[in-house]
């Protein structure tokens, strides 16, 4: 991975003490290990596991050995002070392949990181390689179809991350790929995976929806309800961040993908 974002990366971890003071907890967190289902799972990667949002609720709440990737120095010291297994190693170095044999785990944690990668391609083949013969993938990028990225570009005419925000800015620096969910469906399906369930995870233990709470509990209980009617009513192609699972397959395989609202 790039060594500015890893950079930039740094420099939002740098004050977190602990994951009670990470303000970046999101709903795509919340929804694992639920988003396993009956699945039983023995052995989990999470690659760019960050703060260990996904990977704490994983250990403490899934029978499952859990080893996490990072190269941030931050996110390396909270993953240990939170007593996960780590391994550090560069996801985006196309001439090196993870540090583990074929088949090594059941299931592949992904989320938001495709997205800050040169070598996609590179990172999902190594998914593949790693996955069991029966193993999951469990990915998720900003889909930038979505109507809050789509709509605000065209009435303000900025792009779709600013670069002088506080709020976006690391995302404008960070990201250079540009996904959207019908993108990354083709790309993983065209080098082995097969899809299975979307996910799409509602308002509910986000640190934003937890401070939209606090500040008016009937606004967030009409923002959860208007979600709901969106992601009941609407194709997850326009959900903002939907979480994709999908089996080790055979190339160009297609799979019906079923929606699961979580």
């Amino acid at each position: 991975m790039r060594k500015d974002s890893v950079v930039l990366e740094e420099g939002r971890l740098g004050d977190v003490g602990s994951l009670d003071d990470y303000p970046w907890f999101k709903e795509r967190h919340r929804v694992f290990p639920a988003v396993f289902e009956g699945r039983n799972h023995r052995r989990i990667l999470d690659v760019a596991a960050g703060a260990g949002c996904a990977a704490q609720r994983i250990h403490n709440g899934y029978p499952a050995q859990v080893i996490c990737n990072e190269i941030s120095p931050s996110a390396l010291r909270l993953l240990r002070d939170m007593g996960l297994a780590t391994v550090s190693f560069d996801l985006d170095d196309e001439r090196a392949s993870m540090p583990f044999a074929d088949g090594s785990f059941d299931a592949v944690v992904s989320l938001v990181t495709i997205e800050h990668l040169l070598h996609p391609d590179h990172h999902l083949n190594e998914i593949r390689r790693v996955l069991s013969e029966d193993g999951f993938l469990y990915i998720a990028a900003p889909n930038y179809a979505a109507p809050e990225y789509v709509l605000p570009m065209l009435l303000s005419g900025r792009a779709v991350h600013n670069p002088l925000d506080s709020e976006s800015r690391y995302e404008f620096y960070s990201h250079v790929r540009y996904f959207t969910y019908r993108t990354l469906l083709e790309v993983a399906t065209s080098l082995g995976f097969v899809a299975d369930t979307v996910y799409l995870a509602l308002p509910g233990g986000s640190a934003r929806f937890r401070a939209l709470q606090r500040s008016s509990a009937l606004k967030a209980r009409t923002y959860r309800w208007a979600r709901w009617l969106q992601f009941r009513l609407l194709p997850a192609r326009l959900a903002t961040e939907p979480i994709l699972c999908l089996r080790r397959g055979d190339n160009g395989a297609r799979g019906a993908v079923r929606k699961v609202v979580l």
